[in-house]
């Protein structure tokens, strides 16, 4: 199990030290003159110069990239184009906001779907097909198609939730659950429907197999049976799924913290976007990427726990 762990962090090192590159080299050049972009068109070229030099982007982009990663390993990931904040404590003061939708909703959506896919498999008829209709509906509805109706009804008319704003979980439990309620429940429906079927489809196989019917011919409840057996074999795609739906969760947070005026990650990304905030954007590139890697790290972790040969892959 140790080398496995240690196989998956040095691949989740190497991820991010390629996503790193990638991004920084892909942005840096092509964007164009990065110092006139922080000036504006009225800057003299002297004035263009100087800026280079003072950013250091007169240097080839490799000694940029180098010298930004040699300061990023120890937490320094430079310093806003135009607020000259430190980028880290722009992201510390961003990232709870996002890091609480895509842990509840990755919780919530494993949770839901796990039980609704076990349930549509071992129930059948109807409970199946009313599943597939509903997991159809949930792929096809846009998140933020689903945001703006939960505005509209929950927080404007019925005004049971806020309708925008975040209360960190420090300062009021009760009120950071209620700002991120309507948020949660416009991420998690897609996730659902997505990590649903998946469970079905499993749990469908596993349920086939013959050794299934032996443990039942052994007199074992249905319900040990499926607690067991069933939900340990089943669980691997099920948790694969849904590791691949946080990147959809992440995707999905920059318009729904935009619907609901979060300040998080996906709002800062649209803001350090469309001023050229390069610094910025990196830096939420990784953060992001940061997010994806653990989580993946999570359910490796949780794979390999319950199917003792993925440690061997």
């Amino acid at each position: 199990m140790i080398t496995f762990l240690l196989r998956r962090l040095l691949s989740a090192v190497v991820l991010l030290a390629a996503v790193s590159f990638l991004a920084y080299v892909l942005l840096y050049q092509g964007t164009g003159d990065v110092a006139r972009n922080v000036l504006g068109e009225n800057a003299s070229e002297a004035q263009v110069a100087l800026k280079n030099q003072e950013l250091g982007l007169d240097q080839p982009i490799l000694i940029q990239y180098f010298a930004w990663l040699g300061k990023a390993v120890s937490g320094n990931f430079g310093v806003s184009f135009f607020s000259s904040q430190p980028v880290w404590d722009t992201l510390m003061i961003r990232l709870p906001v996002t890091l609480s939708l895509v842990v509840v909703v990755t919780l919530l959506t494993g949770i839901l779907a796990f039980a609704a896919g076990i349930y549509a498999a071992v129930r059948k008829g109807w409970v199946d097909r009313t599943l597939q209709i509903l997991a159809t509906l949930g792929d096809a509805l846009p998140s933020f198609i689903v945001a703006l109706f939960l505005v509209a009804y929950f927080a404007i008319q019925l005004k049971m939730f806020p309708a925008t704003g975040f209360i960190p979980l420090t300062e009021s439990p009760e009120g950071w659950a209620r700002t991120i309620t309507l948020p949660v429940i416009a991420l998690a429906i897609g996730g659902v429907a997505g990590v649903a079927q998946q469970v079905r489809s499993a749990t469908l196989g596993v349920l086939r197999n013959d050794y299934i019917r032996t443990i039942r011919s052994r007199g074992l409840s249905e319900r040990r049976i499926i607690l067991t057996s069933v939900l340990r074999n089943a669980s691997t795609n099920g948790l694969t799924s849904l590791a691949v739906q946080v990147v959809g969760i992440l995707g999905g947070a920059v318009v729904i913290e935009a619907v609901f005026a979060l300040p998080g990650l996906g709002s800062l990304t649209v803001e350090a976007a469309s001023r050229t905030d390069l610094p910025l954007i990196v830096g939420v590139i990784l953060a992001l990427m940061l997010i994806v890697v653990a989580v993946n790290l999570i359910v490796d972790i949780l794979v390999a726990w319950l199917n003792p040969k993925v440690r061997l892959s």
